[in-house]
């Protein structure tokens, strides 16, 4: 007698073959979802394409924007970058990353910054080296300075009885606890690390602006200026919005006619941190253990 065929793996177990085939079609709608909306749609269907790099809240963190940056100065298919800013500022040390990296980019490729609600500060000193700065007349800018901020707590510590004590190899090394007072000598310590780079700001903004120093040092106090008063100063090119530096980028690299936008980094942040950028507050854990630090 003839035996009949065994059923299939689809007949034997409908479920899993079920659930694995929804798994592939889902695994091809991403990838096809990826692939028309991020950057491949650009290289794929445009020649020609803007790139737009996004500097938003608090600056913290240099580095995924900086990748981006150097992913667009690398791509021969972006002719140019706009450089779209709404930040209050952030710490030194990685706004003088995006400082560099914007320098960079220029040098490859036209770079105009386009500045939203607030570009101050840190902002400001990242968008210096664009080639091109563009601001609403209302955007609140400049604000070159630097300052310190740390919270002493030792009227609290006398208060309820707790004595601290701290032991150092160095006299500056416990500089900024929030144990005890600075001395004369601690406060003229920090008030030199302030002012070097106080001194490298506007240094840096000078290079990048091609203006006088004492022009710059002159609003380096620490002001907010708006977007018209910044244009009257030097410290900004055009007064216009966001579609104005698009026309002023397209026309530095020559793009007549439409052109793809590749826009990023895509970063996910938390409701409570998209927050506490704008307020121009550091997320808590980015100091690294640090009880004071110096922000632009």
């Amino acid at each position: 007698m003839k035996k009949s065929p065994r059923p299939g793996f689809s007949a034997r177990h409908p479920f899993i073959f079920g659930f694995s085939l929804l798994i592939l079609v889902m695994a091809l709608m991403w990838g096809a979802m990826a692939f028309f909306s991020g950057g491949l749609k650009n290289r794929v269907f445009s020649s020609e394409a803007i790139g737009v790099v996004n500097v938003d809240g608090m600056i913290t963190d240099s580095v995924p924007v900086v990748r981006f940056i150097r992913r667009l100065r690398d791509d021969s298919s972006v002719k140019g970058v706009i450089l779209r800013v709404n930040s209050p500022g952030g710490l030194i040390a990685p706004s003088q990353e995006l400082y560099l990296a914007v320098k960079r980019c220029a040098e490859y490729k036209p770079v105009v910054a386009s500045f939203g609600s607030v570009a101050a500060s840190g902002g400001y000193y990242a968008a210096a080296p664009a080639t091109i700065i563009v601001s609403n007349s209302g955007s609140l800018t400049g604000s070159i300075g630097v300052k310190a901020e740390y919270a002493s707590i030792k009227g609290l510590m006398d208060k309820i009885g707790v004595k601290p004590e701290i032991i150092t190899s160095g006299k500056f090394k416990a500089v900024g606890s929030p144990m005890k007072p600075l001395t004369p000598e601690q406060r003229k310590y920090l008030k030199s690390l302030i002012m070097d780079m106080h001194t490298q700001f506007v240094d840096d903004v000078a290079k990048a602006r091609g203006m006088d120093r004492k022009d710059v040092e002159k609003v380096a106090d620490g002001r907010a200026l708006t977007g018209r008063q910044a244009h009257e100063l030097g410290l900004v090119d055009k007064l216009g919005g966001y579609e104005d530096a698009v026309a002023y980028l397209k026309a530095e690299c020559g793009i007549e006619g439409p052109a793809e936008l590749i826009e990023g980094p895509k970063e996910d942040k938390s409701f409570v941190a998209e927050i506490l950028g704008y307020l121009g507050i550091a997320p808590e854990g980015s100091l690294s253990g640090q009880r004071w630090q110096f922000t632009y």
